[in-house]
């Protein structure tokens, strides 16, 4: 477990008066031209522009649905300072900011609800000595105490990581959770230098942490998303590195007697099937695995890519390719609805070089690509890195990273037509 702490006692400071210095994201976007024709969809609307004060800044994670409130967080921004916070959004008449927690460090990955009903979240880094980063959850406010949508939530940090063998620095990919109530994330570096997948059990009101496997390179390396589970209990990934040519991987983890056994499902090589998947797969019901990367590909930015399972192996066919610069292409996980359309967002392709908002629509054998929005860096915003989620209504959200009026960052919807 390396120096790991057992950190129950815990808690992230709350330091809303104070300011630091920010530090810079790890990963570096490049500005691209796009190919596609901007088709902005009429019911695109802007539901919260964030502010950069006590609100935070910078919203690389998707939002999470539930009982018709949205729940994020921030990269950073409070005040100017390096500390992310997990927020809601409520439909009130309109929709209603509330800061959750202020935590120190950054955030960017979405919080998910536990089967206990807490957000469960991580952070990849603590500039009050948790540096490896940490888990932390958060638990609602009594409600006969609490009559203010703007009260805080009640946190700890259920675990900081060592930096050693239980892995150091877990990224976007959000927490998921088993039907047993096991938790399972990723984290970029530790282990062998190359990251881990790690679960987290719960025994009374502690949980501990346990590498289920490190990354050694040829079979993958820098695993910055969240795994998908089948039916079976398989679990899939992917890692940004790392694999046969170096530009990443998708793989499976299988249980096998008390253990789990690695399989590399593709090794990205570099030309049209595009590099450096740093979102997560989306999994159907027929077994099929869907996914993205953030650049390369035939038209340098990225692709949109679908594995198919083939007795032992997997099939792998491009979807599409996406026009302009490298690490302009979607960053979040991939969404699908009903009909089988894929959703998803671009961090700088688009027409106006600044993201856009996707949708892939099967068609004849093949995929039609539209553009829901293209962002435009004024009011709407701009670089998304987000996943887009739905509600029960078919309302679709997301965030984007950068612009809006206060150049922090929007929250945005396209409302169902």
């Amino acid at each position: 477990m390396g120096n790991a702490k057992q950190a129950g006692s815990l808690r992230p400071a709350l330091r809303l008066g104070a300011t630091a210095a920010a530090l810079a994201l790890t990963a570096v976007f490049v500005l691209t031209v796009g190919s596609a024709k901007a088709a902005v969809a009429q019911n695109f609307q802007v539901i919260y522009t964030f502010t950069g004060f006590r609100d935070g800044a910078q919203p690389y994670s998707g939002l999470t649905v539930r009982s018709g409130a949205l729940y994020g967080t921030t990269h950073s921004g409070n005040e100017g300072a390096n500390w992310g916070n997990v927020y809601q959004l409520k439909f009130h008449g309109g929709w209603i900011y509330s800061a959750l927690q202020l935590f120190d460090g950054t955030l960017e990955s979405r919080p998910v609800f536990g089967p206990s009903g807490l957000l469960y979240g991580t952070s990849p880094n603590n500039i009050a000595g948790l540096i490896y980063g940490y888990v932390y959850s958060l638990q609602p406010p009594v409600s006969a105490v609490c009559h203010s949508v703007t009260c805080s939530w009640n946190t700890t940090v259920i675990y900081a990581f060592g930096g050693g063998a239980d892995g150091a620095s877990p990224r976007y990919g959000e927490l998921v959770f088993d039907p047993a109530g096991h938790m399972y994330g990723t984290t970029a570096v530790g282990g062998n230098g190359n990251g881990v997948i790690y679960q987290m059990t719960r025994s009374g009101s502690a949980w501990s942490e346990q590498p289920i496997y490190t990354f050694s390179g040829p079979d993958g390396s820098t695993p910055a998303s969240a795994v998908a589970f089948d039916t079976t209990g398989n679990m899939y990934g992917t890692t940004m590195l790392g694999g046969q040519n170096g530009f990443g991987t998708v793989y499976e983890l299988s249980p096998n007697g008390g253990g789990w056994t690695e399989k590399v499902l593709y090794s990205f090589q570099g030309g049209s099937d595009g590099t450096t998947p740093t979102a997560g797969l989306f999994l159907d019901a027929a077994g099929n695995l869907y996914g993205s990367t953030i650049n390369g590909g035939s038209g340098g930015a990225g692709t949109i890519f679908e594995l198919s399972p083939n007795g032992s192996n997997w099939n792998y066919s491009l979807l599409y390719s996406f026009s302009g610069n490298a690490n302009c292409g979607p960053g979040g996980t991939l969404s699908m609805d009903a009909s089988g359309s894929l959703y998803g967002t671009t961090f700088c392709a688009g027409a106006n070089n600044l993201g856009s908002i996707f949708k892939l629509t099967p068609s004849g054998g093949g995929w039609t690509y539209s553009s829901l929005h293209d962002f435009t860096g004024g009011s709407d915003g701009s670089k998304p890195f987000s996943n887009v989620s739905f509600d029960d209504a078919g309302n679709m959200f997301g965030t984007a990273s950068a612009g809006g009026s206060q150049h922090s960052g929007t929250v945005w919807e396209i409302t169902a037509q």
